[in-house]
């Protein structure tokens, strides 16, 4: 009689755990509409932006906690505030290519609240060096 009651015990134990973890909301999901931009032939000295568009396609608030360009020349703008399934947003990435010269690529590493923990943009250029008079 009591292993039938210790077996029906763990039925039932399992059966609820199976339940609640149905019930679980799905983490938050960030989607973008693209990941990678290309500035093209730009000037050296130029300053440029892109804003990478996003959407919070999962079934929780979405929460932004850091972003950070690969070098002091690539600088992120984020959301601060939580955005709800179904919002969307942007992150705002300025280039400055002072000191730099041609085929030129940077990153941003967003530290983020989805199950991946981190999303990656990707930002290039071409930038010519002015011609100096002789």
């Amino acid at each position: 009689m009591t292993a039938i009651i210790k077996k029906g015990s763990l039925l039932l134990f399992v059966a609820s755990m199976v339940f609640l973890s149905s019930c679980e909301k799905k983490p938050a999901e960030m989607t973008f509409e693209k990941t990678e931009h290309d500035f093209g032939t730009i000037k050296q000295g130029d300053i440029v932006t892109h804003d990478f568009k996003f959407t919070n396609t999962g079934e929780a608030d979405l929460l932004i906690s850091n972003a950070k360009g690969s070098c002091g020349c690539t600088v992120p703008e984020y959301p601060k505030e939580p955005l709800k399934p179904g919002e969307s947003g942007n992150i705002k990435v300025s280039f400055n290519s002072t000191g730099k010269s041609g085929q030129t690529e940077k990153s941003v590493t967003i530290m983020v609240n989805t199950k991946e923990k981190h999303q990656i943009l990707k930002i290039k250029a071409n930038i010519e060096t002015p011609v100096k008079a002789k």
